[in-house]
């Protein structure tokens, strides 16, 4: 019989203005440290829906407020890995946000290195490759759900 899968939930929220991201430089987290990645995303808590956790982070690593009809969905990703444990199964939820209220700036200094706008034609080299994806579709268009296995590259 084969085991159950525990999916574990993450919300992620790309800021946008015009045609450039917000994106955040990782350290110290114990993940893709020194990678670029998404300005604000973390676990959805227990007994929290994907779209609080997202604005719930905003908060916390930007310290900005999104209204909830300000986040638009982009896509769900199911991230897994063939013969995984469950605890290498995971589902994030992608938003986007053009309008929030104060200045986003970094929260968590002990987590991001730095914080910078960079336009969609020109994202830096080293970024999460799961959340590269999402950015790279924001340009070309993005299914709704996408299945992502961990262990092949990841492309669009």
């Amino acid at each position: 019989m084969n085991q159950r899968v525990a999916l574990v939930p993450a919300s992620y929220v790309i800021f946008r203005r015009d045609n450039s991201v917000l994106l955040q430089l990782r350290q110290n987290t114990g993940y893709m440290d020194g990678h670029w990645a998404t300005a604000a995303a973390g676990h959805v808590e227990a007994g929290e829906s994907a779209e609080a956790a997202a604005i719930r982070e905003a908060y916390e690593e930007l310290g900005v407020r999104i209204a909830a009809e300000h986040l638009v969905p982009l896509t769900a990703m199911h991230r897994f890995k063939p013969q995984g444990s469950p605890l290498e199964q995971r589902v994030d939820f992608f938003f986007s946000a053009d309008l929030w209220a104060g200045e986003p700036r970094i929260m968590e200094g002990d987590k991001a290195a730095d914080l910078q706008w960079f336009s969609l034609n020109a994202l830096p080299e080293v970024i999460v490759p799961h959340e590269r994806y999402v950015l790279e579709c924001l340009l070309t268009g993005m299914a709704p759900i996408v299945n992502i296995d961990m262990g092949t590259p990841v492309t669009p």
